[in-house]
């Protein structure tokens, strides 16, 4: 299947069966913004509460904590994101639409430029020059539309295009440039900086001594609070403190569906460790989010392992590790393990004027600990393991025909249902009633889903589309008895199918628990 192609079709599924929507679709939406629906808030609530306690609970070395998304303008001013939390922007001249400039890819080709327009028949003359990069076999009658484009761009300029002339004065080849549209060639203003927070005003009064930000990141909030919860909680180094929560960013150029978003919920830990011990740290983490990734069903072999070299880290950084996975758009950031050192808390003691040290009372010794933080995305994750279980594939149906199955093979832990429940016809009401008490056995324990319209095959159908590891179904055998086999004579069976094999097979009811529940976990 072509990754493209993949995409749009995870892309569809998501809005038809209540994944995600655009959000404020009804009034042409928000771009870079989402609502989650009924499956996707559940898939959400699975990867963090999984996330959660595999740090706080499976772990005693690790607590929690809720910050604020609004903080006191101060922490931004201290921890430099106000000064230097940007991007570079950049703008095509004719499109006018904005890109990020360490985000172009590298072009090669030749470099038209045209040095003016004018129209001697009603004397419209243009003075300036602007320049389109022609790749290898491309068109200069495209070149040269798209530099009247840029010539003619108002409705007064258009009265006067009969008849334009341009002027190309010079041609040059270039390799591994940045300074063009990779969309059309066209040219790219110069790069300014772009500050990514969104800023806004707390009180009645909008001024600039009432100016916060909307949090870009969760973690400041558990630096500002690092000595109160190593107190509250009386651990000793190492430690580390984790939290989940929202953050936005007002990116430039939000794209790949939820990848790139400017509202979006962080899963980060910072763990404080001594000064001596952060690589070792970093290191044991890179192999602790592996292993978690493998738990939910992403695969190791799927995710890259980039080791960032130096000159391409953030200035705090000690070493960073990011984890990539391949995505149908290209292989793109999952999440980053990096070495903070003592950068952060170093800066809000020296901008708050409050201790923010550690005394370790084995060695007698005061010192700022340093900090890994493996920080992941909840939505970057989510769309992961939706590219990842997303299969489609050829099985015979009922009456002996190929069609196509689309299923998500969902680790069942992560699954938003576990369980569809079905009556196999919905006209008796025996059936109904029986499958409604099977249903009500289960949902104190798990996520089900009652279902009686259309026929049985098309209600698995819908169920493999959503990822539904387990459908029940109860039919007439379930109150007569098994007539063979083991369950011979037995009433209050019911049939289980297994979404990724399509098998199904008879246990009693008061099995249904017993033999579903471990493989939740």
């Amino acid at each position: 299947m072509a990754e493209d192609s993949k995409m749009e079709k995870i892309t569809a599924l998501c809005k038809r069966r209540g994944f995600i929507f655009q959000s404020s679709e009804i009034y042409g939406g928000l771009n870079g913004c989402w609502d989650f629906g009924p499956l996707g808030v559940e898939l959400k609530r699975n990867i963090k509460s999984h996330w959660w306690k595999t740090m706080t609970q499976y772990r005693d070395d690790i607590v929690g904590m809720d910050g604020s998304i609004l903080m006191n303008r101060s922490v931004w001013k201290a921890s430099g994101h106000e000064e230097t939390f940007s991007d570079p922007l950049v703008e095509c001249f004719v499109t006018k639409k904005r890109l990020r400039a360490d985000q172009i890819p590298k072009q090669s080709g030749t470099v038209l430029t045209f040095s003016g327009a004018n129209n001697e028949s009603t004397g419209f003359s243009v003075e300036k020059e602007y320049s389109v990069l022609l790749p290898e076999g491309g068109s200069e009658k495209k070149a040269r539309k798209l530099a009247t484009q840029f010539y003619l761009q108002s409705a007064d300029d258009q009265k006067h295009a009969d008849g334009l002339v341009l002027h190309e004065p010079s041609r040059e080849a270039v390799e591994n440039s940045t300074s063009f549209n990779p969309e059309n060639g066209g040219q790219l203003s110069e790069p300014r900086e772009f500050n990514l927070m969104f800023k806004t005003y707390v009180g009645p009064v909008e001024d600039e001594k009432n100016v916060t930000y909307l949090r870009p990141e969760t973690a400041q909030a558990i630096f500002v609070q690092f000595k109160n919860v190593l107190e509250v909680s009386r651990k000793k180094l190492p430690f580390g403190i984790a939290q989940i929560g929202k953050a936005f960013r007002n990116e430039i150029n939000p794209r790949n569906f939820i990848f790139r978003s400017r509202e979006f919920e962080q899963m980060e830990v910072e763990f404080f460790v001594s000064p001596t011990d952060g690589k070792t740290w970093l290191d044991r983490w890179l192999e602790e989010r592996l292993k978690w990734y493998e738990t939910i069903g992403i695969p190791r072999e799927k995710i890259h392992v980039l080791d960032v070299p130096e000159e391409d880290r953030a200035h705090y950084s000690g070493g960073t590790y990011d984890l990539e996975y391949e995505f149908p758009f290209g292989i793109q950031e999952l999440e980053g393990i990096a070495y903070r050192t003592d950068y952060d808390l170093k800066k809000h003691q020296g901008a708050s004027g409050k201790p923010l040290e550690y005394f370790d009372e084995e060695n007698k010794e005061r010192f700022i600990p340093h900090v890994v933080e493996p920080s992941a995305g909840v939505d970057r994750t989510l769309l992961a393991l939706i590219c990842e279980a997303f299969c489609e594939e050829t099985v015979t149906n009922e009456k002996g025909k190929e069609e196509t199955r689309t299923v998500l093979r969902f680790a069942p832990s992560i699954a938003p249902i576990k369980v569809g429940v079905f009556p196999l016809l919905k006209n008796k009401p025996e059936l109904v009633e029986k499958a409604r008490e099977v249903e009500a056995l289960l949902r104190p324990h798990m996520k089900t889903f009652y279902d009686e319209s259309g026929a049985i095959g098309r209600r698995y159908r819908r169920q493999d589309e959503i990822g539904t590891p387990f459908c029940i179904t109860v039919d007439f055998e379930t109150l007569e008895g098994v007539k063979e086999g083991e369950l011979e004579g037995k009433t209050d069976t019911i049939t289980l199918r297994h979404r990724d094999s399509m098998q199904q097979h008879r246990i009693s009811i008061d099995q249904i628990l017993s033999t579903l529940l471990p493989q939740l976990v």
